[in-house]
């Protein structure tokens, strides 16, 4: 028996029923980036495995455990990854292509990740992400607008119920210095953490703070305030946003244990945070990344972005019951009555789809019963009935699909001036 071929666990097929509601995420999520002057950019899948291990850190999970890592053909049999996230990809194309010497860009990108983790709902091993990338700005006013903006997103879709977890991570003189601190604290009860933890104690502490084993939360209870340790640049630009989002009142809150699971964020870094179901949910995080693209060859550009997972989206509209306003009926629907005015009927459709309008017909030789039935399931504005009288007569009937309405027009004013036949219907 041939083996079933099916799709690979955690890497979702996404069907037309399914994809009307992605296709409104992203025209919303367009229309407010346009408004904020950000221009789209498209990166590969697959990076060399240095960008991700460089940028992400090598203690992280994503680079521990997560990638999906593999040797190219060829004779130099390049170690290559499906990428994990995006950012790394932007700054690697910012520097290779000059976008980022002496002046800002705001860049945005949608596509699958990639991530070896055990699937669930709202994370699986290809993921799609939506993501903003802010160069050239250190201004703490492009934070609060990012993040402004990130709310704006989530309020359009009618996710309203969500809180701005804030924090700072300062400047890296600040994080060496609370981050010896974080150590000087747990290496006294190292023995009590759990295994990743007492492993990762000395080389990234900070991914402590937010394990989700409870002898970890235990022992992080009454740990350091980063907060405790900003030097002055820090903490007056961390001053600085919270003041511009309070004046924007965009409500927030501190949460002293947040992490971002990657390694190149600095100073502010953000979640939105919704319940569903008793469990706290992540729906958009980002932060501040200055260091970046000098770590990587270029010039020394301030860095601010986030990343909202769609799949995430998703979870949250459906838990929540959100149904999002989706357009999808047709202009107009042709029932066609026998196989000799297959071509008429050709013609008529595709004059309508020129003029701009969404419309069908009937390919089956179908019943009209049938067709009419297939009308009401596209929700189509207009039916119209085309046989062979109609074609020797020149002359079509076009109804108003709800009111019954009708009128009776030539065949050439349809297919020049469709506009002129829905106002008489009361469909302008």
């Amino acid at each position: 028996m041939a083996q079933k071929i099916q799709a690979i666990r955690g890497m979702n097929d996404y069907l037309p029923a399914d994809t009307r509601v992605w296709q409104k995420i992203e025209n919303t999520l367009k229309q407010i980036l346009a408004g904020y002057g950000f221009s789209e950019i498209r990166t590969p899948i697959v990076e060399h495995t240095p960008l991700f291990q460089r940028a992400i850190g090598e203690v992280t999970d994503v680079v521990e455990k997560e990638m999906y890592t593999f040797t190219d053909r060829g004779e130099d049999a390049q170690s290559l990854t499906l990428r994990p996230e995006n950012t790394a990809g932007c700054v690697r194309a910012g520097i290779e292509h000059g976008l980022l010497y002496n002046q800002e860009q705001r860049l945005w990108y949608l596509g699958p990740m990639f991530r070896y983790e055990r699937p669930q709902a709202g994370r699986l091993r290809q993921f799609h992400q939506i993501g903003v990338e802010c160069f050239g700005s250190s201004n703490p006013a492009t934070d609060v607008e990012t993040i402004a903006m990130a709310a704006q997103f989530l309020k359009e879709l009618g996710i309203d119920n969500v809180t701005l977890h804030l924090k700072t991570l300062g400047s890296p003189a600040s994080r060496q210095a609370y981050r010896q601190a974080l150590i000087d604290y747990l290496l006294p009860m190292k023995d009590q953490l759990s295994k990743d933890s007492q492993r990762r104690l000395e080389e990234n502490p900070l991914r402590v703070l937010d394990s989700k084993e409870k002898e970890d939360k235990a022992a992080v209870e009454q740990a350091p305030s980063i907060l405790d340790y900003l030097d002055e640049e820090s903490q007056a630009h961390f001053d600085a946003v919270r003041r511009m989002l309070e004046d924007l009142g965009v409500a927030y809150v501190i949460d002293t244990n947040m992490v971002r699971g990657l390694d190149y964020y600095n100073h502010t870094i953000f979640e939105f945070i919704t319940e569903i179901e008793g469990n706290e949910l992540t729906v958009c995080a980002g932060g501040r990344y200055d260091g970046l693209v000098e770590y990587f060859g270029g010039p020394a550009t301030a860095g601010f972005g986030f990343g909202i997972g769609v799949e995430r989206i998703l979870l949250v509209l459906e838990k929540k019951g959100i149904e999002l306003p989706i357009e999808t009926g047709l202009d107009a629907y042709i029932a066609v009555l026998g196989d000799e005015v297959n071509e008429a009927a050709l013609s008529m459709v595709q004059a309508l789809r020129i003029q701009g309008f969404k419309a069908e017909r009937d390919y089956l030789g179908r019943k009209l019963k049938a067709q009419f039935k297939s009308a009401d399931v596209f929700a189509a504005k207009a039916l119209i009935t085309l046989g062979s009288s109609e074609v020797e007569s020149g002359q079509v009937t076009v109804k108003n699909n709800q009111t019954r309405q009708e009128v009776t027009v030539a065949l050439e004013k349809l297919k020049k001036d469709f506009p002129s036949v829905l106002a008489e219907l009361g469909l302008a």
